[in-house]
C-alpha cells in the first residue's frame, strides 16, 4: 500500500500563528491543492479528518475517490487556546505554553497532549484499510504524529518535524510495516 499524507491548505490561522478553530481554508490556495491532486494521480481511498479546512482541501485535490471523514484525523485538541494567537497565548500563560511545547506528556487546558496525538496517529496507521493508493488529508499534528509514529522517534521529537500547509509525504506499507518514502 501506499499512502500520502497532505497537510490541509493555509487558513488564516495558519498564516497569522494563531490556534485554529474550525477556519476554512484560503481561497487561493485551493488551485494549489489541485495542482498537487494532479501530481498524485487517481488513489482508490481518500480519508481527511473533520475539519473544514481538511474537508474542502480534500475535496480540491480532484483525486477521484469518494472523501471519507475520518475522527481519528482530527487536529491535535488545544482546548481554551482556540482562536487565540501563539503570542496572546505566550503573554497569558507563559508557562503552560512553554509545558506545552516541551513536555510530550502535557496539554493545553482542556487540549490533548502531543504523546495523545502521537498514539492516536499511531493506532489509526496500525487499522487503515488496505488499499494499493490511497490520500490523507491531514493537519499538521497528524502529520508530525504520522513521521513521529512510522520512525519509533520520541514523541518529545514532534516539533522538529516541519510541515507547512500543502506539505506531503509518501508512506508505504509492506507486510504489517510501515516504511516513510521521500
Amino acid at each position: 500500500m501506499r499512502l500520502f499524507l497532505v497537510c490541509h491548505c493555509p487558513t488564516s490561522a495558519t498564516r497569522v500563528a494563531a490556534f485554529p478553530e474550525d477556519e476554512p481554508p484560503e481561497a487561493d490556495s485551493l488551485a494549489r491543492a489541485a495542482k498537487l491532486g494532479a501530481g498524485l494521480g487517481r488513489v482508490e481511498r481518500l480519508w481527511h479528518g473533520p475539519e473544514r479546512r481538511a474537508v474542502e482541501t480534500a475535496s480540491a485535490l480532484g483525486l477521484g475517490a469518494a472523501p471519507e471523514a475520518e475522527p481519528a484525523l482530527r487536529d491535535i485538541a488545544v482546548g481554551a487556546w482556540a482562536g487565540r494567537s501563539l503570542g496572546q497565548v505566550q503573554r497569558d500563560a507563559p508557562e503552560a505554553l512553554l509545558a506545552w511545547l516541551s513536555d510530550p506528556e502535557a496539554a493545553a487546558p482542556g487540549g490533548e497532549s502531543v504523546a495523545m496525538v502521537v498514539a492516536r496517529t499511531a493506532a489509526w496507521l496500525a487499522a487503515v484499510p488496505e488499499a494499493r493508493r490511497g490520500v490523507a488529508v491531514v493537519p499538521q499534528a497528524i502529520f508530525r504524529a504520522a513521521v513521529v509514529s512510522l520512525l519509533g522517534a520520541p514523541p518529545a521529537s514532534f516539533w522538529r518535524i516541519d510541515a507547512p500547509p500543502l506539505a506531503r509525504v509518501a508512506l508505504s506499507r509492506r507486510d504489517g510495516r510501515w516504511s516513510v518514502r521521500f
